[in-house]
């Protein structure tokens, strides 16, 4: 009986064991991304500019009642195109600032097109509600084959797309895009004859 008793005792001293390496594995994951959010939300958005646009394979999503869409469908128009998810921290903070940006440019010369790699249109319009989202159309890509397509390496990742449907740049992190600098960059690429 005194085996039976000590065996069990060392099971459990090893389960328990096993938990704290589980537990303190999990915890360091997790300190590892948030340190990497926290990296990305501190420091001003790293910058990809082109040296001449690239052409961009077909891009397409969903709007928020699931008809298809594509970038083709915002030629002519100068296109921040942002990814970013509901989930992401420092998409969340960049979301309202985008929002502006929109509602001071927004019209036929350029757009804000904001695509969520969310699976669920509902939770984006939830988000919008939350955050006061109200100049941005609502689009997704539960299939998240954007971010394959267009090779992002995280999110909120963000390009700049001429009126032909090139990439001129892109940027990776958030970004206050509302900000003066942010808008003059902008404007420098919309078309003198259309004006937003």
């Amino acid at each position: 009986m005194h085996v039976d008793t000590a065996a069990s005792d060392l099971q459990r001293k090893r389960r328990a064991v096993r938990l704290l390496i589980i537990v303190v594995g999990g915890a360091l994951l997790i300190a590892a991304g948030l340190g990497t959010y926290i990296s990305l939300d501190r420091r001003e958005a790293a910058s990809d500019a082109r040296s001449e646009p690239l052409p961009l394979s077909a891009v397409g999503f969903q709007d928020g009642e699931g008809r298809a869409l594509s970038l083709a469908d915002f030629r002519g128009k100068v296109v921040l195109l942002n990814i970013w998810a509901t989930w992401c921290v420092p998409c969340r903070k960049e979301m309202p600032a985008l929002d502006r940006l929109q509602k001071e440019l927004g019209g036929p010369a350029f757009e804000v097109v904001a695509v969520s790699i969310d699976q669920d249109a509902n939770l984006v319009r939830e988000f919008y509600l939350k955050y006061g989202i109200k100049s941005l159309a609502l689009y997704i890509d539960p299939t998240t084959s954007i971010t394959s397509t267009l090779g992002t390496i995280g999110i909120p990742t963000t390009l700049l797309v001429d009126q032909a449907g090139r990439e001129v740049w892109r940027k990776v992190g958030p970004a206050e895009w509302d900000a003066p600098p942010s808008v003059a960059e902008i404007r420098k690429h919309l078309s003198a004859g259309a004006k937003p």
